[in-house]
């Protein structure tokens, strides 16, 4: 197991953060969301302040790609965020969402030893 997931399992805190993973994840629109940032260029229409494949993709499209309203993809995003598994990232204006590898290398290591 490595570091990070180690540390997710072996304290309280990382017990509370898995719980916040495993909630995240808990979501059709979320799990979507995680898939479409594996390759922004292929998802999501070109970008004029942020390049897709460093920065990720911009709030607006991924909420207009799915469908919702933008409190409820905007929520989506947040709990993506808050669990670590997608990092935001402000531009000029706009907030870009790129998936954080690490984070979910570590869930995919945890879900092993479980």
């Amino acid at each position: 197991m490595n570091g990070v997931a180690a540390r997710l399992v072996e304290d309280g805190a990382g017990l509370e953060q898995l719980e916040s993973v495993f909630k995240a994840l808990a979501s059709t629109r979320r799990l979507q969301i995680l898939e479409w940032l594996k390759h922004p260029t292929e998802h999501f229409p070109a970008q004029e302040h942020g390049d897709p494949e460093a920065h990720g993709a911009c709030n607006q499209f991924i909420v207009e790609k799915l469908g919702v309203s933008q409190p409820a993809g905007s929520r989506h995003l947040k709990v993506l965020v808050d669990a670590g598994l997608i990092i935001a990232t402000p531009r000029k204006g706009w907030t870009y969402y790129r998936r954080n590898e690490e984070a979910l290398r570590s869930v995919a290591t945890v879900f092993e030893t479980i």
